[in-house]
């Protein structure tokens, strides 16, 4: 009965993804019809193919992979942590990533690829800083979270005192940057990404069977065979290389890591974390947030404000659910 009720949900957020992403397409100053959209995708031709194509495909494509790439990082720290706070944001490797961007872009002022290093160098320090810390005859999951946030805490300041020694021009550049924007992510940002999360995708779909044994407690997966500690690395290692690269290509976009498993299992009703319903939630999720902020606000402003306030919400929503189950 699961496996049915997995399969229509991962059908209905395929089918919602790509009704979202007709939308998305038609939107804009030159609006467009969905049987409009749907000819300039077919015959890349005329001016309106050039809008769609050229102008609005890559936004919304990157919104959608991009989304899901937080949404499977996500879904691993929090099988990883076995708790639903285990997010890459509130244990501080986003914040870890965003710092890595900021030391490259303040002090080296190097170009894309160095941006993407740093981010990804950084992400990494940021975790084994973390994993170290958290290191006591194994890491338990509610610690590795209590360190996160301290040391999520600490990068604040960090980042807060670059952007502070920088070049006024610089640090403006970074914080309006670092709010996390997907609107100036072209074919350029987008494609390396992509193939980033190409090379990723298939060692996420090997460590999936792993994860679940850890799912079950580290007793239990030892008594199987698995090397704890080495799949726990490996799989750190992957979920900081997807939300590192996300940041440096859109800067840190809050929340759908943490708010997107979470709903995919509510959906799928499954026993652990979904990855495949989590990738698709995480790209509905950033591509209806970057409508919101494109479309609905009266100004336009970075879909990481608009995920901040809906993730702020819900991660509210979660402590109340939590504070009552305890009482």
């Amino acid at each position: 009965m699961r496996t049915v009720r997995a399969q229509i949900a991962v059908t209905a957020l395929t089918v919602v993804a790509l009704l979202l992403a007709v939308v998305a397409l038609g939107l804009g100053d030159y609006p467009l019809s969905v049987p409009e959209v749907v000819r300039a995708l077919v015959t890349d031709q005329g001016f309106a193919s050039t809008i769609v194509v050229q102008w609005r495909l890559p936004r919304v494509l990157v919104a959608l992979v991009f989304g899901a790439a937080l949404g499977v990082s996500g879904a691993l720290f929090q099988s990883l942590t076995r708790n639903p706070l285990g997010s890459p944001d509130v244990i501080g490797f986003s914040t870890g990533s965003y710092t890595g961007v900021l030391l490259v872009t303040t002090v080296v002022g190097t170009g894309t690829l160095g941006v993407s290093a740093g981010a990804l160098i950084a992400g990494l320090a940021t975790a084994l800083v973390v994993y170290l810390l958290a290191y006591r005859d194994g890491v338990q999951g509610f610690r590795l979270i209590v360190v996160g946030i301290g040391v999520t805490g600490m990068l604040h300041g960090v980042n807060v005192w670059l952007l502070l020694r920088a070049k006024t021009e610089v640090a403006m550049a970074a914080s309006i940057w670092g709010a996390g924007s997907i609107s100036l992510t072209g074919w350029s940002q987008a494609l390396p990404a992509f193939a980033v999360f190409a090379v990723l995708t298939p060692l996420i779909w090997a460590v999936r069977g792993p994860l679940r044994q850890l799912e079950l407690g580290d007793d239990a997966a030892g008594a199987h065979g698995l090397r704890v500690e080495t799949t726990r690395l490996a799989v750190v290692v992957l979920g900081v290389a997807l939300i590192a690269t996300v940041t440096a290509s859109a800067g840190p976009i809050a929340f759908v890591a943490l708010s997107a498993p979470q709903i995919a299992r509510r959906l799928t009703r499954s026993a652990g974390l979904p990855l495949l319903a989590s990738a698709l939630t995480g790209g509905v999720l950033l591509l209806g947030a970057d409508l919101i902020a494109q479309h609905v606000l009266p100004t336009a402003v970075p879909v990481g404000v608009v995920t901040v306030v809906l993730g702020g919400i819900y991660l509210l929503t979660l402590i109340v659910r939590e504070a009552r189950r305890r009482w």
